[in-house]
């Protein structure tokens, strides 16, 4: 984290991959010490097994600017509203996709979902961005 500020990075994105897989952080003790190292100098953003309330405002007081909901997003969308209401400008989507279609638990399920159409549908929730992949 520290070598990507000192070369000019404006915004750090994380992924706690463990997380993703359990549906629940699994990395908060790493994500906490880059958070201390750099989080006073770049925003620094996170995605990967946040699947409630209580996990974001955790990961925030901890220093995040912000966090990125993806397959909870798709699964759950009054999540992703709630989280949007409680956390305004913190709350970012992930949409994962191949060809044209949303994919939930790390690509290894296609929904019916055009990506396009459900990056509209999030904007109108209040989501900061999207990160699309």
């Amino acid at each position: 984290a520290r070598k990507w500020v000192d070369l000019g990075a404006r915004r750090l994105h994380l992924v706690d991959l463990n997380g993703a897989f359990a549906g629940k952080p699994k990395n908060l003790e790493a994500i906490e010490a880059i958070l201390e190292e750099v989080g006073d100098e770049i925003p620094v953003q996170l995605g990967g097994g946040i699947r409630s309330l209580e996990t974001i405002e955790k990961y925030l007081d901890a220093g995040l600017s912000y966090v990125i909901i993806g397959t909870a997003a798709v699964k759950d969308p009054g999540f992703l509203q709630d989280a949007c209401s409680a956390f305004a400008g913190s709350i970012i989507v992930g949409l994962d996709a191949k060809d044209g279609k949303v994919a939930t638990d790390g690509w290894s399920k296609l929904t019916g979902h055009e990506v396009i159409d459900l990056a509209q549908k999030f904007e109108d929730y209040g989501v900061e961005s999207i990160v699309y992949t």
